[in-house]
């Protein structure tokens, strides 16, 4: 399992990356590999409000549908709409290609609060 050590992660199983003040988020390699084969990607519209911890989307995978939460709260400023036609990505390539959207925090501080690369390997082998 990969866990990149410059990435922060929630107990949910999303990352997050800090870029320009702003934060992208995608799925984990342990969620994308739990799910299995990824089939569809319901993404939020670019200037949706999203409060931490709030629904975010959806993926659905051969085995089953799961929501995906924020990691932090504000606005939607960009979504991958390649995932649409290759929901498949996530799979592939989960910390790259296989983004979800980028989100403007209105708290910056909450992404400080989010689990690093230790905690969250710490909450998967438990």
């Amino acid at each position: 399992m990969d866990v990149p050590q410059d990435l922060r992660y929630t107990s949910d199983h999303e990352w997050a990356r800090l870029e320009d003040a702003k934060v992208r988020v995608g799925l984990t390699d342990f969620a994308q590999e739990a799910l299995g084969d990824i089939v569809f990607v319901q993404l939020p519209a670019v200037g949706d409000a999203v409060a931490k911890g709030g629904e975010l989307g959806e993926v659905e995978s051969t085995k089953s549908v799961s929501q995906v939460y924020a990691p932090v709260g504000g606005t939607v400023v960009e979504v991958n709409a390649t995932l649409s036609d290759q929901p498949e990505r996530i799979n592939s390539d989960a910390y790259g290609e296989g983004w979800l959207c980028v989100i403007e925090p209105s708290t910056p501080s909450e992404f400080d609060e989010l689990l690093d690369a230790a905690g969250y390997l710490s909450l998967t082998e438990s």
